[in-house]
Protein backbone atom coordinates (compact mmCIF):
# COMPACT_ATOMS: atom_id res chain seq x y z
CA UNK A 1 0.00 0.00 0.00
CA UNK A 2 2.76 2.12 1.00
CA UNK A 3 4.24 2.08 -2.68
CA UNK A 4 0.72 2.27 -4.34
CA UNK A 5 0.66 6.10 -2.55
CA UNK A 6 3.92 7.05 -3.58
CA UNK A 7 3.42 6.12 -7.39
CA UNK A 8 0.05 8.43 -7.06
CA UNK A 9 1.80 11.26 -5.81
CA UNK A 10 4.31 11.56 -8.61
CA UNK A 11 1.55 11.49 -10.91
CA UNK A 12 -0.15 14.33 -9.09
CA UNK A 13 1.21 17.09 -10.97
CA UNK A 14 4.44 18.27 -12.36
CA UNK A 15 7.03 20.21 -9.61
CA UNK A 16 7.90 24.14 -10.93
CA UNK A 17 10.36 25.08 -12.74
CA UNK A 18 12.24 27.82 -13.32
CA UNK A 19 15.48 29.52 -15.89
CA UNK A 20 17.39 32.17 -13.84
CA UNK A 21 21.37 33.62 -13.83
CA UNK A 22 23.36 32.18 -11.13
CA UNK A 23 24.44 35.29 -8.58
CA UNK A 24 26.21 33.82 -6.06
CA UNK A 25 28.18 30.04 -5.47
CA UNK A 26 29.51 31.34 -2.07
CA UNK A 27 28.23 28.13 -0.30
CA UNK A 28 28.97 24.47 -0.18
CA UNK A 29 27.20 22.75 -2.92
CA UNK A 30 24.07 25.60 -2.76
CA UNK A 31 23.93 28.34 -5.33
CA UNK A 32 22.04 31.10 -5.50
CA UNK A 33 20.06 31.76 -8.53
CA UNK A 34 17.81 35.13 -9.96
CA UNK A 35 14.91 34.58 -11.76
CA UNK A 36 13.05 37.87 -13.63
CA UNK A 37 10.24 38.08 -14.53
CA UNK A 38 7.99 40.84 -16.14
CA UNK A 39 4.73 42.16 -14.80
CA UNK A 40 1.80 44.73 -15.34
CA UNK A 41 1.71 47.63 -13.09
CA UNK A 42 -1.92 47.48 -11.77
CA UNK A 43 -2.75 51.19 -12.37
CA UNK A 44 -0.39 52.33 -15.48
CA UNK A 45 -0.35 49.04 -17.00
CA UNK A 46 3.55 49.52 -18.12
CA UNK A 47 5.81 45.98 -18.02
CA UNK A 48 8.17 46.24 -14.49
CA UNK A 49 10.98 43.80 -13.91
CA UNK A 50 10.79 41.61 -10.46
CA UNK A 51 13.77 39.88 -9.50
CA UNK A 52 13.52 36.88 -6.99
CA UNK A 53 15.96 34.73 -5.47
CA UNK A 54 16.28 31.47 -4.90
CA UNK A 55 18.62 29.17 -2.89
CA UNK A 56 19.82 25.69 -4.97
CA UNK A 57 20.92 22.59 -4.47
CA UNK A 58 23.72 21.83 -6.60
CA UNK A 59 25.01 18.38 -5.22
CA UNK A 60 28.43 18.59 -7.53
CA UNK A 61 29.18 22.42 -7.32
CA UNK A 62 29.40 22.30 -11.12
CA UNK A 63 27.83 25.59 -11.52
CA UNK A 64 30.10 29.23 -11.88
CA UNK A 65 29.07 32.71 -11.41
CA UNK A 66 27.31 33.94 -14.50
CA UNK A 67 25.45 30.22 -15.51
CA UNK A 68 22.51 30.06 -17.10
CA UNK A 69 20.35 27.04 -15.15
CA UNK A 70 16.84 25.36 -14.73
CA UNK A 71 15.64 24.90 -10.98
CA UNK A 72 12.97 22.65 -10.39
CA UNK A 73 11.14 22.73 -6.97
CA UNK A 74 11.26 19.79 -4.18
CA UNK A 75 11.11 19.01 -0.71
CA UNK A 76 13.01 21.07 1.74
CA UNK A 77 16.55 20.46 2.25
CA UNK A 78 17.58 23.36 4.69
CA UNK A 79 15.44 26.67 5.96
CA UNK A 80 15.50 28.39 3.21
CA UNK A 81 16.98 25.67 -0.22
CA UNK A 82 13.70 24.39 -1.44
CA UNK A 83 15.06 24.07 -5.03
CA UNK A 84 17.29 21.66 -6.96
CA UNK A 85 19.51 22.47 -9.89
CA UNK A 86 18.30 20.16 -12.89
CA UNK A 87 21.10 21.39 -15.03
CA UNK A 88 22.59 23.99 -16.84
CA UNK A 89 21.13 25.59 -20.12
CA UNK A 90 23.95 27.64 -20.96
CA UNK A 91 27.64 28.59 -19.68
CA UNK A 92 29.40 31.43 -18.52
CA UNK A 93 31.64 32.59 -21.25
Amino acid sequence: MQNQQRSDARERGENKERVGLVTSTAMDKTITVSVVRLVDHPLYKKAIKRTTKFKAHDKNNDCKLGDLVRIRETRPLSKTKRWRMVEIVKRAD
